[in-house]
C-alpha cells in the first residue's frame, strides 16, 4: 500500500536532525528571537495538527510557545544561614512543560479554547510547542458538528482545568 503524505511527514519528524537537516536548526534560531507566545499561520507539523483536529478554515488558530528548560530556582535567603540547608534548587512545577505551554497560549488568547498541542523543537534553553486553538464564537465552528462541542459552556477554559491531552497523560493512573 502506498504511503500517504502524512506518513512521510511523520517519519521525517521521528528524527528531525537527520531528516530535516539544517532546516530544524534554522527554525529554532528564528523562534528564539520571537515572543514567548507567537501566533502562526500554518502548522509546522501538519500530521500532528490534523490528528488533533486542525482544519485550514476560519476559527482555527495556531500559536507557537517557548518554555524555558529546567526547574525553578528559589531566591536565596541572605540572613546568616548555612548555604547547604537553604534549599534553593531542584524545585519542579509538578506539571509537564507542554501543559504549561497550553495554559500560556490560553492566557494570551482568552477568547479561544485549546484543543491540543505538540512539540516542534528544542534548543539549549527552550522547548517549543505548537498549540491548536479554536474560536467557539466563530460561525464555521458552531456549524461544524465534529467540533461544535467546544461551544458548550462546560468546555470553557479546558487548559486550566487539566482537560487537554497533555494534562490527561500526566495524571497518575491509579
Amino acid at each position: 500500500m502506498a504511503k500517504s503524505s502524512y506518513q512521510f511527514i511523520r517519519t521525517a519528524w521521528k528524527n528531525p536532525k537527520e531528516r530535516l537537516g539544517g532546516l530544524a536548526k534554522q527554525r529554532v534560531i528564528q523562534w528564539r528571537e520571537q515572543h514567548t507566545v507567537e501566533k502562526i499561520e500554518k502548522p509546522t507539523r501538519l500530521d500532528r495538527a490534523r490528528a488533533l483536529g486542525y482544519k485550514a478554515k476560519k476559527g482555527y488558530v495556531l500559536a507557537r510557545v517557548k518554555i524555558r528548560k529546567g526547574g525553578r530556582r528559589r531566591p536565596a535567603d541572605r540572613r546568616g544561614r548555612k548555604p547547604g540547608k537553604a534549599g534553593l534548587v531542584h524545585f519542579t512545577f509538578g506539571m509537564p512543560k507542554q501543559t504549561i505551554a497550553e495554559s500560556k497560549a490560553n492566557r494570551k488568547f482568552k477568547n479561544l479554547e485549546v484543543l491540543g498541542s505538540y512539540p516542534v523543537g528544542q534548543d539549549g534553553k527552550y522547548h517549543y510547542f505548537e498549540i491548536l486553538l479554536v474560536d467557539p464564537s466563530n460561525p464555521s465552528i458552531k456549524n461544524d458538528p465534529k467540533i461544535n462541542w467546544v461551544c458548550n459552556p462546560a468546555n470553557r477554559r479546558r487548559a486550566f482545568r487539566g482537560l487537554t491531552g497533555s494534562s490527561k497523560r500526566s495524571r497518575p493512573t491509579h
